[in-house]
């Protein structure tokens, strides 16, 4: 070959290589990790009841397919368009539809929710709200609806005729919404019965908890909007249970039989309609009762089970009744340290603890028709992984999903079915379909969406807690081109609180993308789930009560003192970052720890617990009244003076959770004690930054880390 000869070829195989290589941007990082590069899934995967058959979305959500256990080649079941054509409706996706029955789905669009019915082809509209109405929820039977609108309660009977269920003037008494600002598991605030006889509601007298301004500044001149913010070791809320029958059109109440303020957590319905069960937890959370009343009379009748902690009891799941022939039911409890389910009967009489598992179960997905078998989430031996197990009413267990990673899983209403989608630390995604006895389909395998693209590698591996025992999951992220003989500097990214596992044995191990971006900037992106974090039982989670930070921070450091063993690590350049509990992480440790990090950016901070609301606030830190050392060690307000590095603070001016009070006062504390700080607001934004700005969050974030960090 002459010389031209492979000069061209040279050239050539240039060129193929810069097409072959792709370099992700950080606006990919931010807003394309669950869109442009989404896995391969069969999304919207929802069984069709009493059959073999299931749907999920096709055709980039264009259209509804279907197919079955007996047959899983997919047909269209409707385009989007001829749903729409059939309703009279712009519908932009189908997401948010379900099934009635074999035949019917229920679609909602706006103010207006239709049914459509899949054998004729045809639609009808169902009920049409008003702009106001909010927490719209249909009956078992898909006939009533019950729905707020303000403050108040209302349902709209099969004629749709609109009935008043409670009629408070005073805007502070709330009725069916959630309460307790979203803890104990508490998602909604309307539960029909199962006969839809009765209407249980949650109801909330926020009258003397105070106001706190949020400032909205599209108007001119701005405007003062108050929420109802109760902050720890002041007025909280007053919670009642109301029980509405709709034949005699009459409310019983339920009040707390401790205080008025306890909480009354996790409602459910026996399935005869006899009686209603509620956890009720004293405003301490040390000391909760699973206890029945009458439905009718709302009287109590006794309590099933109590548990005691002085750290904390955090009641999350509603009583499970996988028969629906049975008041017998299965509990969530963590008495031996793990989430466990138990199997009692409704007169109080524990009839058998169905496992004993030195892991957490989190969640039930349902039972066989016979309520024999229980399926349920659990994180297995390795807390990274997300698995789903069956145990029988013997407590026999059976491990369903037989790949490790991070399972989601569907039931068959038959029982006889199990669709499990899953991905790992090398599987995008994989669709499954496992029979009775266990065998499983490949239904669908993805390709890797980032082929193709300059992408680094995650290591996960473990190191000792600061108690020199407990193991703490890791993950490095390293760039596609490390070199072992460089020196990298290293952005740590923390939450470290409770409710929460930053790493995971699913794809990207539980990393955001634009973490994969900054190491393609010549950096080491490092995280660690301290003591305190998600998934590790209630030792390894509770050792955090009453000093928040103090252990978070002790393992963080061993998480440092790895980093700096890697030949590898700049120990000069090291920069941390984080949001929520990670930006009161972060700020502690810049703070505390000063000579550990030359720079910091705080997200949405709490700085000194006060601060913060009563539900989350009081599990973990009691009150300033019984813990005020525990307050005063946790409050970065009292070590401003040590600040060595560069940090930025950032809130959204909206925020809602943890209010810009805690920047604020921080801010204050820096000024007066002479040290420059960095603020960044993004107005009228709530906790989160979301949409296009978060493209500008990160930008924020990271062009200040590497700025600052060289």
């Amino acid at each position: 070959m002459n010389k031209i000869s492979l000069l061209v070829l040279s050239c050539f195989m240039a060129t193929l290589s810069l097409a072959q290589t792709k370099k992700i941007t950080l606006e990919d990082g931010v807003l394309q990790q669950n869109r442009t590069f989404r896995a391969d899934k069969l999304l919207g995967f929802q069984w069709i009841p009493t059959t073999n058959q299931y749907i999920y979305f096709g055709d980039s959500g264009r259209k509804l397919m279907t197919a079955s256990t007996s047959n899983a080649t997919a047909s269209e079941l409707i385009s989007l368009a001829d749903l729409n054509k059939a309703l009279g409706t712009d519908l932009k996706s189908f997401f948010g539809i379900e099934f009635k029955d074999a035949n019917t789905m229920v679609v909602s669009s706006g103010t207006k929710q239709f049914e459509y019915n899949t054998t004729t082809k045809t639609g009808k509209s169902i009920v049409e709200f008003s702009e106001t109405a909010e927490n719209q929820t249909f009956d078992p039977n898909h006939e009533n609806v019950a729905f707020t609108e303000k403050n108040n309660l209302y349902y709209l009977d099969k004629n749709r005729k609109k009935i008043a269920i409670t009629n408070e003037t005073n805007e502070a008494i709330v009725s069916g919404q959630f309460f307790a600002r979203n803890e104990f598991g508490i998602e909604k605030g309307i539960f029909w019965s199962p006969k839809a006889a009765n209407i249980a509601f949650y109801q909330k007298d926020q009258t003397e908890v105070a106001d706190y301004p949020i400032l909205d500044i599209n108007e001119t001149p701005g405007k003062l909007e108050n929420i109802k913010y109760p902050m720890i070791g002041q007025k909280s809320e007053k919670p009642r249970v109301g029980i509405y029958n709709l034949a005699s059109g009459k409310t019983v109440f339920i009040k707390p039989r401790g205080n008025a303020d306890d909480y009354l957590t996790n409602l459910s319905w026996t399935p005869d309609e006899k009686f209603v069960l509620i956890a009720e937890l004293n405003r301490g959370q040390n000391d909760m009762s699973l206890n029945v009343y009458d439905a009718q009379t709302g009287a109590y009748v006794r309590t099933i089970t109590n548990e005691k902690n002085p750290r904390w009891v955090e009641p999350e799941h509603a009583a499970f009744f996988p028969n629906p022939k049975s008041n017998n039911f299965v509990w969530f409890s963590e008495k031996d340290g793990f989430q466990n389910l138990c199997y009692y009967s409704i007169d109080g009489k524990l009839i058998k603890q169905l496992t004993a598992n030195k892991f957490p179960a989190r969640e039930i997905l349902a039972a066989n028709p016979a309520g024999t078998e229980i399926y349920f989430m659990a994180t297995g031996e390795n807390p990274t992984n997300m698995l789903a197990y069956k145990v029988d009413l013997k407590g026999k267990q059976t491990l369903i999903t037989k790949d490790q990673g991070t399972h989601t899983v569907a039931v068959s209403t038959d029982g006889n079915w199990i669709f499990d989608e899953y991905s790992n630390h090398t599987t995008p995604s994989k669709s499954l379909m496992y029979d009775k006895a266990g065998k499983a389909t490949t239904l669908l395998v993805s390709k890797n969406k980032y082929e193709g693209y300059e992408m680094g590698t995650a290591e996960i591996k473990t190191i000792k807690s600061a108690d020199s025992t407990t193991d703490l999951w890791t993950r490095l992220i390293k760039p596609s081109n490390f070199d072992p003989n460089k020196k990298y500097p290293v952005m740590v990214y923390v939450y470290g609180g409770p409710h929460a596992q930053m790493i995971t044995n699913s794809y990207l191990d539980g990393a955001n993308l634009w973490m994969y971006w900054m190491a393609e900037q010549g950096y080491l992106v490092f995280t660690v789930d301290n003591r305190g974090s998600d998934n590790r039982g209630f030792a390894f989670e509770s050792v955090i009560h009453g000093r928040l930070g103090v252990n978070e921070i002790a393992d963080q450091m061993k998480g440092v003192d790895y980093l700096k063993s890697l030949p590898y690590v700049d120990g000069n350049r090291l920069a941390i970052h984080g949001w929520s509990y990670g930006g009161f992480m972060t700020t502690s440790i810049m703070l505390r720890q000063p000579d550990a990090f030359k720079v910091g950016v705080a997200g949405g901070p709490v700085t000194d617990w006060k601060y913060y609301e009563v539900m989350y606030g009081e599990r973990y830190m009691d009150t300033p009244a019984e813990n005020q050392k525990g307050f005063d060690e946790a409050s970065t307000l009292n070590y401003v003076k040590d600040l060595k590095g560069k940090l930025l603070l950032i809130h959204g001016t909206s925020d809602d959770v943890v209010v810009m009070q805690n920047n604020f006062m921080l801010v204050k504390k820096f000024i007066e004690a002479g040290k420059q700080v960095d603020f960044f607001p993004y107005p009228m934004h709530k906790h989160n930054v979301t949409g296009k700005d978060r493209v500008h969050l990160m930008k924020k974030v990271l062009d200040y880390i590497i700025d600052n960090n060289k």
